[in-house]
């Protein structure tokens, strides 16, 4: 029997909103800095490439240059204090489980792809109750490499053991479509993620307001590519 399809979702701001979390955790580590804290309206505009980035986001806002050597400080200190509070105000966005358990009954294996570190994201999933669901949860230092690199997106493929020709990306930012574009996948877009611009200026192949039009949005990908994905007919 070959490989199933495989789905790979982005986390932060895709499958769970993290804002409040990251954000709230951010402002601890700015406050006992001395800086401000951010509003959580800016958050669109910090989130997404890892919190290394969030922290020189951060710190960049109030004008501020980190030193390397004060980054992983920070750095260390931030994630043991987000680990804290991993889940205190993020929840999965509406409608998630039910599309996860749709596409797991139909044969699609599930994976995430994430900059967030795996430990991290494995405890998040966890608590919001879905860690299982996912035959791969792979994060910035599973592998060594990060999104944009395509090497992530592949080896989380081979984790999962799904099939790479029937692979599709669901995202929420420039980097998960440049991502998905540097292995060839197509890729979902959802439009209520952390992107700073509207995410269809990047050109996701489907863009979604909700997870309830996920089915159909993979099932136009899988009719309009059947080259691309497989032999499998549409879910």
């Amino acid at each position: 029997m070959g490989k199933p399809p495989i789905l790979v979702f982005d986390l932060d701001g895709t499958l769970a909103d993290t804002a409040g979390d990251l954000i709230g955790t951010l402002n601890v580590v700015l406050v006992e800095e001395g800086l401000a804290p951010v509003p959580l309206a800016n958050a669109r505009k910090l989130i997404g490439a890892g919190a290394k980035a969030l922290i020189q986001r951060g710190f960049g806002a109030e004008g501020r240059h980190l030193p390397p050597d004060k980054l992983e400080r920070l750095y260390a200190r931030f994630i043991a204090r987000y680990e804290d509070r991993i889940a205190d105000e993020t929840r999965l966005f509406p409608g998630v489980e039910a599309s996860l358990d749709r596409f797991a009954a139909a044969g699609y294996a599930l994976a995430v792809c994430t900059n967030k570190l795996e430990r991290s994201s494995r405890l998040l999933l966890a608590a919001l109750g879905v860690k299982d669901r996912f035959r791969a949860i792979c994060g910035q230092d599973t592998f060594k490499v990060a999104k944009p690199d395509r090497r992530i997106f592949d080896y989380t493929i081979a984790e999962a053991g799904g099939d790479p020709a029937q692979a599709i990306m669901i995202g929420d930012s420039a980097t998960d479509i440049e991502t998905a574009r540097a292995a060839r996948a197509p890729v979902v877009a959802v439009n209520f993620g952390y992107t700073d611009l509207p995410i269809e200026n990047f050109g996701p192949d489907r863009v979604i307001s909700h997870f309830d039009e996920l089915w159909d949005a993979v099932a136009a990908l899988r009719s309009a590519a059947p080259a691309m994905l497989g032999a499998l007919p549409p879910p």
